[in-house]
C-alpha cells in the first residue's frame, strides 16, 4: 500500500525532472547565442586600459563592435598601430595607415603670462573654478584655469602643470581623448604627431585690446600669420588663429611673423 504508493511517487517526480531536464537542455542548444571566438581574441589583443578613448564602453565594448563590424580594426587610439595589426590578423582583413595624433593645449596663460583677477581658495577643480563669477581667477576667460582636470583625467602621466598651465608630453600621449573631454572650456584637441611642429596656442574669442589687458602671450588677431602663410593653412577665426593641419607645411613662416608669440614650435 503505503509502500508502492510512495515508490510510485518517487519514480512520478524523477521522471517529471528527468523530462523537464531534456527539455531545457534541447532548448538551450535551440536558442543558444553563437559566441564570436573573434571577440575574445580581439579583447585579448587590446591594452585593458578601458579609457573610453575609442567611444565604446571599455575594451570589452570595443571588441564586440570590431568583431560585429561596427567599429573599425583601428579602434582602440591606445594601442595604436601595432594593436590595429593584430586585429587585422584576427578578423583575416587589412589595416588602413592611421596617423598617430597627439592631445595639445591651446593655451600659453601660465603665471607669468596670464593676468589675475582675484586670489582662488576654493575647491582645485576647473570644472569648479569655470562656474565662478568671471569663470575663475584669471582674468582671460578663455584660457586654462590651471587646476589640473587633464592631469587627473590622464591614465597615462601625460599632462602636467606648468605654472598653472597644462602641458602634454606627446611621447607619452595615447590620444584617448580623456583630457579634451576633461577640459571645461574645450582648450585640448587631437593634432597629428609627426611632421606638424607648429601650432596654434590660444584660443581667445576676444579682440586685440582686450586681449593684451588680460595675457601677455595672447593672440591679438592681427592676422600676419593669415596674410603671410605660403600655403594657406593658417586662419584667425572668431578671435585667434587656427592652424589647417593638412595644408600645413611646418615652414615656420607664421611663428616668425606673429608678434606675441602665440604660434608654437612644439
Amino acid at each position: 500500500g503505503n509502500m508502492n504508493t510512495i515508490l510510485i511517487s518517487v519514480l512520478v517526480v524523477a521522471g517529471c525532472g528527468l523530462i523537464i531536464g531534456l527539455i531545457l537542455s534541447l532548448a538551450g542548444k535551440k536558442l543558444a547565442v553563437e559566441t564570436d571566438e573573434r571577440e575574445a581574441m580581439i579583447r585579448e589583443a587590446l591594452p585593458g586600459n578601458n579609457c573610453g578613448g575609442c567611444g565604446f564602453p571599455g575594451c570589452d565594448g570595443a571588441a564586440a563592435a570590431v568583431a560585429s563590424g561596427k567599429a573599425p580594426l583601428t579602434v582602440c587610439p591606445v594601442g595604436g598601430a601595432p594593436v590595429a595589426k593584430k586585429i587585422g590578423e584576427i578578423m583575416g582583413q587589412e589595416v588602413e595607415e592611421t596617423e598617430r595624433m597627439t592631445a595639445y593645449v591651446r593655451c600659453q596663460g601660465t603665471c607669468q603670462t596670464a593676468k589675475k583677477q582675484y586670489d582662488y581658495t576654493g575647491v582645485e577643480s576647473c570644472a569648479m573654478a569655470n562656474l565662478l563669477p568671471g569663470g575663475g581667477p584669471k582674468a582671460c576667460s578663455y584660457g586654462c584655469l590651471g587646476f589640473g582636470d587633464c592631469v587627473k583625467a590622464c591614465q597615462f602621466q601625460a599632462l602636467s602643470l606648468l605654472e598653472r598651465a597644462a602641458r602634454v608630453d606627446r611621447e607619452a600621449c595615447k590620444a584617448c581623448g580623456a583630457c579634451v573631454k576633461a577640459c571645461p572650456r574645450g582648450l585640448i584637441e587631437l593634432v597629428p604627431y609627426e611632421k606638424k611642429e607648429y601650432h596654434a596656442a590660444c584660443s581667445t574669442k576676444d579682440r586685440g585690446k582686450a586681449v593684451m589687458e588680460v595675457c601677455g602671450s595672447g593672440c591679438i588677431g592681427c592676422r600676419k600669420c593669415e596674410k603671410n602663410c605660403p600655403s594657406g593653412a593658417i586662419t584667425v577665426q572668431g578671435g585667434a588663429a587656427h592652424i589647417n593641419y593638412e595644408l600645413c607645411t611646418s615652414c615656420g613662416t607664421c611663428a616668425e611673423q606673429c608678434p606675441r608669440g602665440c604660434i608654437v614650435k612644439w
